[in-house]
């Protein structure tokens, strides 16, 4: 059985799919995919997004804010610690930080991220990284805030070995989205087939990034399947294999206990 280690599933257009989240829970089931972890954005949306996963055991959520979120409720290390504590809550972020998408004096990024880092140690909830056009800063601010206390995923992998290396050496996870399947995603196959076994996820980021044979449209937990199959024939595993490895993975670093079979 699959994992989607991270998804939004509060941003799909759920009255495209039939039945709602229960119809998107069940298309997930029917490719294999028997959890799913829901990551925040924003403190604005947290709550919204824990009433619509709160009824389903096969979804986990995160509390946390995206280093491109702007003009809403900043986070304090005091709030993340406190939410964290709610029993579906198995990490903080997505975290991080984006210099693709914001311009200018970007130290509030820095420093909102080096609070998440602060709660997540405080909390004993591991991390969610993301991280874009920003490699020295993250691993930084990664190294300087001790955030290899609290572990965590650098999610939605699109680096070069050298980073993932390093991220690794901090005891953090790698994990692939559809963007490995994509025709000019050669450089990221290579470090889809060094990185260790036991350190391996795979997700969607859905709605984002569907990928190979969906890709352009919107994305969906039961689409990680192709995820996992690329890597799959790429570290020469079975499906079968590569899903038990990853769940496992997951099971490790969250502290869930998913049926990993």
């Amino acid at each position: 059985m699959l994992v989607d280690s991270h998804c939004h599933l509060d941003m799909l257009d759920l009255d495209s799919y039939e039945g709602g989240l229960d119809g998107v829970l069940a298309a997930a089931r029917e490719h294999g995919v028997g959890h799913m972890l829901c990551v925040s954005v924003s403190l604005e949306d947290y709550p919204a997004m824990l009433s619509l996963s709160e009824p389903y055991d096969q979804v986990s959520v995160s509390v946390g804010v995206h280093p491109n979120h702007q003009n809403g409720l900043e986070p304090d290390v005091e709030d993340l610690t406190r939410l964290a504590q709610h029993g579906k809550v198995v990490a903080i972020g997505e975290t991080g930080l984006d210099y693709f998408r914001s311009e200018g004096d970007l130290e509030w990024q820095r420093e909102r991220m080096r609070r998440h880092i602060t709660a997540a140690r405080l909390s004993g909830k591991p991390l969610i990284i993301h991280t874009r056009d920003a490699r020295e800063d993250t691993l930084r601010i990664l190294q300087e805030e001790r955030a290899s206390e609290a572990g965590g995923v650098m999610h939605c992998f699109a680096e070069d070995w050298d980073m993932a290396s390093k991220a690794l050496d901090l005891g953090f996870y790698i994990s692939f989205s559809g963007i490995v399947t994509f025709r000019n995603a050669g450089d990221l196959r290579d470090v889809a087939r060094k990185v260790p076994a036991d350190r391996l996820l795979v997700e969607t980021d859905c709605p984002y990034l569907a990928p190979v044979p969906y890709r352009g449209k919107p994305n969906q937990p039961a689409w990680v399947r192709f995820v996992a199959e690329q890597i799959a024939e790429l570290r020469g595993e079975s499906l079968e294999e590569l899903a038990s490895t990853t769940t496992g993975n997951f099971n490790t670093l969250f502290g869930t206990s998913v049926t990993v079979a």
